[in-house]
């Protein structure tokens, strides 16, 4: 039954991918390799540009294979790009009204990424009269990126071919039975999944109310999905776009300082690029990176959605091959269990040491999707198993893999809240990790990992599940401080009134900073967690702030102590196997350092977090825009691979400039 899905699935995408071909529409396909060992590359962005305006973007496919189809003819270039590589440019691309091969090879680097620029190409090209045999050979891609390239099909929907961000209703096509319209724009997709919307923070005067107090969070699913509706050449919707996460995915290269403490603290006073009569008070707090051999041992149950909307290939077996490389990561005392879930909950594999990888690596690759989602059901049979193989002192989690579409049983966003609270006491962790396009529930992940004392990652390629469950995986399983919570105190004397930036669902009451009650995030070996605020300066004019009126009885600014003083930050968590929790905090001078001699790691940090501003539409971006965003990450340089990450995030930064018609 697999092997029918899996031929159905390519002679689907063929046809799709080739309607070019044979309508004799224009196109461009070809292969990404590595330049010295001819290995394909998966997953890498390819980018087709004609002059400055990016027509069409996707990710090759898991043999290396792009494919633009329904191109105008004309001049165009094509730039291609992966995580170690060099980017590749082409220039000069001739397409007429033919297909146009052209296979694109990427060098490794160790440093800098710089681009490969090839000028005044002229590639060989597919004749008509080619058509059958180019069937055969063309590439086949998953559901998101065929909604990339097959836009403009004249045949069974009723209109003429259109190129990209011509009109809404281009193309057609159906998915899992959902009709699909859309050019670039994969409109009945995106509107089947599911967001919590939040209410944007606002100013506050430190007169009135001085003490801000939120939650850490380590969550990073906001950007990898961010990314993903950007490469598919659509903007994501407002409430997809948590601007601590996006700011959170990178590691930015800082040193651990070592004290009595798991964690350290750093903080920069600096001014306010999209709004100058503004400042910005950077906080970064990061935790030690321990080598694998050093850490506790795991007993872990992979909880497996492998109900029906798991079928595509950007979710089960994308899952399966993530939790391969995880397994090979871990240590031969650690243990695993498969739980998985469709119509019901079931045991594919007891608790079983990971000396035994072989039985592991043929459990996970014998699943297969179809029926219901019974989620409810399969969190509580894997948290039995968790419990029941309980390793004190150990590292405890659950690992769930869905797209969040729980329909049998406990389903409401409330109903699993409390299902997981109820749970998470039995001192399991839980990692959310979500997978694929079209009925994803964001909105559910993040109960999830918020209430079950995990992290939520969304994983759209093979490459975010090496980053997560390999590069990072003391972070994303060990867990090192639980219940972390931020409080920041604003001296009057310099601050008229303040705004933390994201956090909006982490926002805590003052009173439940020494609530040790009152659940927070947890922090992981190797983490990082950034929070900025935008602060208005005494005696800058301002409405007033939040409706409230300056106080009669108030004690006046200039009678305050405490000079030099712009803020206290307050740091509370509990160590683990501990319930009471433990303080400590650090003043943080008034002195506003300049942008010349601001750390590389905040300026990126700063452009990051104005990126996020412009995508969600904030009502305090004021000036913002994505040439500033550009200038404040573009002296930056950091280790090969935070390059990489750097310069893809570029790349989407340009993506979102042209999908919002704002050039350079």
């Amino acid at each position: 039954m697999k092997r029918y899905y899996y031929h159905t699935f390519l002679f689907i995408a063929c046809y799709l991918a080739c309607g070019a071909v044979l309508s004799g529409q224009a196109g461009v396909q070809g292969k990404i390799t590595d330049i010295q060992s001819l290995a394909t590359i998966p997953f890498a962005t390819v980018a087709l540009y004609q002059e400055e305006k990016l027509i069409i973007g996707q990710d090759s496919d898991f043999d290396g294979n792009y494919c633009f189809s329904n191109i105008q003819p004309g001049l165009y270039r094509i730039e291609a790009q992966f995580l170690g590589y060099q980017t590749t440019r082409i220039e000069g691309i001739v397409i007429s009204d033919t297909i146009t091969i052209l296979d694109i090879t990427l060098s490794q680097s160790d440093q800098v990424l710089d681009e490969v620029i090839v000028t005044g190409y002229k590639a060989p090209r597919v004749k008509k009269s080619m058509s059958s045999s180019v069937i055969k050979a063309l590439p086949t891609k998953n559901i998101s990126a065929m909604s990339a390239t097959t836009s403009g099909l004249s045949t069974k929907c009723g209109h003429d071919i259109s190129i990209r961000g011509s009109r809404s209703n281009a193309g057609c096509y159906y998915i899992n039975g959902v009709k699909v319209t859309g050019n670039n724009i994969v409109t009945g997709i995106k509107d089947n999944e599911s967001y919590g919307h939040f209410s944007e923070n606002g100013f506050k005067a430190p007169e009135f109310a001085p003490l801000s107090t939120f939650s850490i969070d380590v969550d990073r699913a906001s950007y990898s999905n961010v990314r993903r509706f950007l490469k598919q050449g659509q903007l994501p919707p407002t409430d997809a776009v948590r601007i601590e996460e996006l700011i959170n995915y990178f590691d930015y290269p800082i040193n651990h300082v070592g004290n009595t403490h798991p964690m350290a603290l750093q903080s920069t006073y600096i001014q306010c690029p999209w709004n100058t009569e503004h400042q910005l008070l950077h906080i970064m707090m990061n935790t030690e990176q321990v080598a694998m051999k050093h850490l506790p041992s795991s007993n872990l149950v992979f909880l497996i959605d492998v109900s029906g909307s798991m079928r595509s290939e950007n979710k089960l077996p994308l899952v399966i091959q993530s939790l391969k490389m995880l397994v090979n990561t871990l240590s031969e005392d650690d243990r695993i269990a498969i739980v998985t879930y469709a119509g019901s909950a079931g045991v594919a594999l007891e608790s079983t040491p990971v000396s035994e990888k072989s039985v592991i690596i043929d459990a996970l690759e014998s699943l297969e999707s179809g029926g219901a989602t019974a989620g409810a059901e399969g969190i509580r049979t894997a948290y039995a198993i968790a419990k029941k193989y309980y390793i004190k002192r150990g590292n405890n989690r659950v690992i769930l893999a869905t797209d969040g579409d729980f329909n049998v049983g406990v389903s409401s966003n409330d109903a699993l809240e409390k299902l997981i609270e109820e749970q998470r006491e039995s001192g399991v962790y839980l990692s959310v990790l979500g997978y694929g396009i079209g009925n994803y529930k964001d909105d559910k992940m993040q109960i999830l990992a918020e209430k079950g004392n995990g992290n939520h990652a969304y994983i759209d390629n093979i490459i975010e599940a090496k980053k997560t469950l390999v590069d990072e995986i003391g972070a994303t399983l060990h867990t090192v401080a639980k219940d972390v919570k931020l409080q920041v105190e604003f001296n009057p004397r310099y601050v008229e009134s303040y705004r933390l930036i994201g956090y909006e669902s982490r926002m805590l009451a003052d009173e439940d900073f020494n609530n040790d009650k009152k659940d927070a995030g947890e922090l992981g070996q190797g983490h990082q967690v950034t929070a900025i605020y935008e602060l208005v300066p005494s005696g800058v004019a301002q409405e007033s702030v939040g409706g409230i009126e300056e106080l009669r009885y108030q004690r006046k600014k200039q009678l305050m102590g405490y000079n030099n003083e712009l803020a206290t930050i307050k740091v509370r968590y509990k160590p683990l196997n501990r319930v009471k929790s433990i303080k400590f905090d650090q003043v943080v001078a008034s002195k506003l350092v300049t942008f010349e001699k601001t750390p590389e790691e905040v300026l990126f940090a700063l452009g990051v977090a104005e990126f996020g501003l412009l995508l969600s539409e904030s009502k305090y971006k004021n000036t913002a825009n994505f040439e500033s965003v550009l200038q404040l990450i573009e002296p930056v340089t950091m280790t090969a691979t935070q390059m990489s990450e750097k310069n893809e995030f570029r790349h989407l930064v340009t993506i979102a400039r042209d999908l919002l018609g704002e050039h350079l």
